[in-house]
């Protein structure tokens, strides 16, 4: 018996948010051979940026410490990937973002995954047939919670994440 051969080419994304200008090296290990990176918000400046674009193409939103006209930000981002639709947003738009208020606010976007920041809590939550994703934040360790990113991995029209924990 053969084993069962993949539809499609398997696409991995890096998923980050909360950096507050602090770029962790590891952060390179972690998303080494990813295709793309969505941060979610709260870059914290160009110099993180630039080092994300380093490792993979990069796309951002800003969050409540970004500058909102910075021409690099967008309010959100909604990409698809193998016949999965992506939307970022930082989540503060929500005051207290959950996955249910994500949900809620993002559901007409057509996302497949929806991707927030601002609570620095990494949570992946499957809502019915949407998955619900934040990252963690990967910058200076606050709120006693361990700094983290995540990958999303993309096969078969079908969308699964997994949370990488970073070094204090």
């Amino acid at each position: 018996m053969q084993p069962a051969t993949p539809l499609s080419t398997p696409i991995t994304v890096g998923l980050i948010s909360d950096t507050h200008g602090l770029f962790r090296p590891e952060i390179a290990e972690v998303f080494h051979g990813v295709q793309l990176i969505l941060h979610a918000g709260d870059v914290g400046g160009a110099a993180v940026l630039k080092a994300l674009i380093a490792i993979a193409p990069t796309e951002a939103v800003y969050g409540n410490v970004d500058d909102p006209h910075d021409p690099a930000l967008a309010r959100e981002r909604v990409v698809t990937l193998g016949g999965v639709t992506i939307h970022v947003s930082h989540g503060h738009e929500l005051g207290r973002p959950t996955p249910e208020l994500v949900a809620a606010r993002y559901m007409s976007s057509g996302g497949d995954v929806l991707v927030f920041g601002h609570t620095h809590k990494a949570v992946t939550r499957r809502m019915g047939n949407r998955l619900v994703i934040n990252p963690g934040a990967a910058g200076p360790r606050r709120f006693a919670l361990k700094p983290s990113v995540a990958r999303l991995t993309i096969a078969d029209g079908r969308a699964e994440c997994e949370t990488t924990w970073l070094s204090v």
